[in-house]
């Protein structure tokens, strides 16, 4: 499901995952530094006080909208029936520049005893054109950059969609960069934008795209059977790399990039969820 959302109805403030709206504002100021009284105790002296308070309020009043930019997301308010609010985000899945926003939304649904994707499943039967939606300013590190070394794309399931906003961007601008798009899911038929991500690389100039499947390759050419395996593609080591899937999937990944000659310094990830990467990255 894509959601196309005209950027001047984009609302300003708040927080991106937890939905505070600017008339929340003072609630928020007024238990944050009770809280932070508890916890610090005497450490809080007038002074320190008087300057997180005008920290917070500048913060509270950066209203103006930030322009979206290529690899970021936006929090996306949902009324559920129950009458609650819930916030979700999601990555925007083409180039922010023409006007238009766009996120694509995979309807959750149940599995071995796993309740469905209540957001998910709310957007899909509810939304329609015409519809307006509640959006936070965009945000996100994760962003493609300007250079023209080589990029290699690396995803698995919906974590698609950022990679799909970067492909959508470099084929509207003409970009001669090499590019490798390197796609993981479990079937062709669950794989989001995939004809679309089809038709932006043979929009562009020097790129290619690999989709591995679990059950079953789509008989095109780049489709193979099986988990993402790097050996035997000869990835150029001076590439940018952008990561975007579930955790355990970029780890694995990650260490077939890193055996493949490419530098730590030049992988780059976004994770759908809480960020254990680094909680993790003994193991």
């Amino acid at each position: 499901m894509n959601v196309e959302v005209p950027t001047p109805r984009q609302r300003a403030g708040g927080s991106s995952a937890l939905g505070v709206t600017e008339d929340q504002y003072t609630i928020v100021h007024k238990y944050l530094f009770r809280v932070i009284g508890d916890v610090l105790g005497d450490a809080v002296t007038p002074e320190v006080v008087t300057a997180w308070d005008e920290v917070y309020w500048l913060m509270a009043g950066a209203g103006p909208l930030s322009r979206a930019r290529v690899g970021q997301y936006v929090s996306v308010r949902v009324l559920m029936p129950d009458g609650i609010h819930q916030t979700r985000q999601y990555s925007l899945s083409n180039a922010p520049g023409d006007g238009l926003l766009r996120i694509t939304v995979k309807r959750v649904a149940s599995d071995a005893g796993d309740p469905e994707g209540e957001v998910s499943n709310q957007l899909h039967k509810t939304v329609h054109a015409g519809d307006e939606l509640t959006l936070s300013t965009p945000f996100g590190d994760v962003l493609l950059d300007g250079a023209g070394t080589p990029l290699v794309l690396v995803a698995a399931g919906i974590g698609c969609t950022p990679m799909a906003g970067m492909l959508d961007h470099l084929a509207a601008t003409g970009s001669t960069r090499p590019v490798w798009v390197l796609h993981a899911d479990r079937t062709p038929a669950g794989h989001a934008l995939r004809a679309e991500v089809r038709r932006l690389v043979e929009q562009l100039p020097d790129a290619r795209a690999e989709f591995w499947y679990e059950q079953g390759a789509s008989g095109e050419p780049g489709s193979r059977t099986g988990l993402m395996d790097l050996d035997g593609l000869a990835l150029p080591a001076d590439a940018d790399v952008y990561l975007c899937g579930p955790l355990p999937f970029m780890r694995a990944v990650r260490t077939q990039l890193l055996r493949a000659g490419i530098p730590a310094r030049s992988l780059r990830y976004e994770v759908f969820g809480p960020d254990l990467w680094l909680a993790h990255a003994g193991e």
